[in-house]
């Protein structure tokens, strides 16, 4: 049995290391783009605050791992999936052939239009040449513009606050993490980082970056409403998307990302998906979703190739969540956090001690919840929100007080 992988982050490999111990005697291929060792780009920003080298991004630190388990790396860009022929077109013209594949294919950062990008010291914060670039601009006391306050760009905001950069946050959107957090939470995450040193401009739109001219900064970014930022380095975070252009023109049906069933098969038989390219199935909605976090993309990548190798297993579906910490500021968002037409909710806030937590229900289950400034009842909540436990008469004294929802998962557990 031949099988191909495209990707080499954590679902590509994982998914590898799955199907080797399946089948010994299979031929494995995983086809990565870039000419570096499978890493993690969740470690970039550990690397940018100087918390890990470039080895502590790799997934595998021995250096023979997958030559040990005759898993063979190519590090080449796949141009075309030829789904009748069975066949990998790869970007210097030679092929591959499978009898089975696996995409897991990954995203890619979105490019604004915005006048001015392609100069150097601008520069995405995804990849290790990208974080080799940017640690080079980013000296201690240096001007740095960071485009864009989503969950990746906060994750970068950190790293460069480590760097101790003079760092200026520009946001489109009203608040800071918009697609994670509500406007009480994403108000109380920019007074927060405000107070940690960063000026953080939310509803800034960047419309073109010049050089500057007097050369007493490297560019000048014309902003609406706030005008001229200089910088000496600007990082673009501005969201990301699914890998799929090499699909085009094949026969495996795609939307935002690959579509797939609940075997994470795609529409072509014997080619599945997994990992941040992969839309499935969020349980709690019943709705198709990406979940581009690496938990989900390593156990797709598990799930894939166990049945590739004929291993039949169900793919129920993920969770939609996220934790984060904004320079010492932990929040999460959970499921249906924007709550839904004739649902329920409830919330508690402390707003000079920077906590905040609030819950959705449909009837006596709870679907979705945000929390700020408090780990504590993470697991719980996350607990209720997947077990689709029904509350009961606890669906009502957590509207009363949705602190307690420790003790709404206990008296349920048992």
């Amino acid at each position: 049995m031949r099988y191909a992988i495209i990707g080499a982050g954590p679902s590509g490999v994982v998914a590898a290391e799955t199907l080797r111990a399946r089948d010994a005697q299979a031929e494995i291929v995983i086809v990565g783009g870039e000419a570096e060792p499978a890493y993690s780009r969740m470690a970039i920003p550990y690397l940018l605050a100087g918390q890990i080298d470039e080895t502590g991004t790799y997934l595998r630190h021995t250096p023979d791992h997958f030559d040990k388990l005759g898993i063979r790396m190519v590090q080449e860009q796949v141009s075309t999936v030829d789904t009748d022929a069975r066949r990998l077109l790869l970007s210097n013209g030679s092929s591959l052939d499978f009898d089975r594949l696996l995409i897991a294919s990954g995203s890619h950062p979105v490019k604004p239009p915005v006048a001015g990008l392609d100069q150097p010291a601008i520069h995405h914060c995804w990849t290790l040449a990208d974080a080799r670039h940017i640690a080079k601009y980013a000296s201690p006391d240096s001007r740095v513009v960071l485009m864009g306050a989503g969950f990746i760009g906060s994750i970068i905001m950190e790293a460069l606050v480590r760097r101790k950069v003079r760092l200026t946050l520009v946001e489109k959107a009203d608040r800071m993490v918009p697609r994670m957090m509500d406007q009480t939470a994403g108000n109380l995450i920019k007074q927060w980082c405000i107070g940690q040193g960063v000026d953080v401009r939310t509803s800034t739109q960047v419309d073109a970056i010049d050089t500057d001219p007097s050369g007493s900064a490297r560019y000048l970014l014309r902003t609406t409403p706030s005008g001229v930022i200089p910088a000496d380095l600007v990082v673009v975070a501005t969201g990301v998307r699914p890998t799929i252009g090499f699909l085009q023109g094949s026969a495996i049906e795609t939307r935002l990302g690959v579509l797939v069933d609940d075997h994470l098969q795609t529409s072509v038989e014997g080619i599945y998906a997994a990992g941040d390219v992969c839309e499935g199935f969020d349980w709690n909605t019943g709705a198709r979703a990406i979940h581009a976090i690496q938990p989900v993309a390593a156990e797709t990548g598990r799930l894939a190739a166990l049945n590739m190798s004929g291993c039949r297993t169900v793919y129920t579906g993920s969770l939609g969540m996220n934790v984060l910490d904004s320079i010492g500021l932990i929040s999460t968002s959970f499921g249906q956090w924007q709550g839904i037409d004739g649902g329920d909710q409830t919330q508690l806030l402390d707003e000079s001690g920077y906590r905040y937590i609030k819950l959705q229900f449909e009837e006596d289950r709870l679907i979705g919840a945000i929390t700020l400034g408090t780990t504590e009842h993470v697991g719980v909540i996350r607990g209720l929100i997947q077990s689709r436990t029904q509350l009961g008469a606890w669906r009502q004294r957590l509207i009363r007080d949705p602190s307690r929802v420790m003790e709404a998962y206990l008296a349920n557990a048992q």
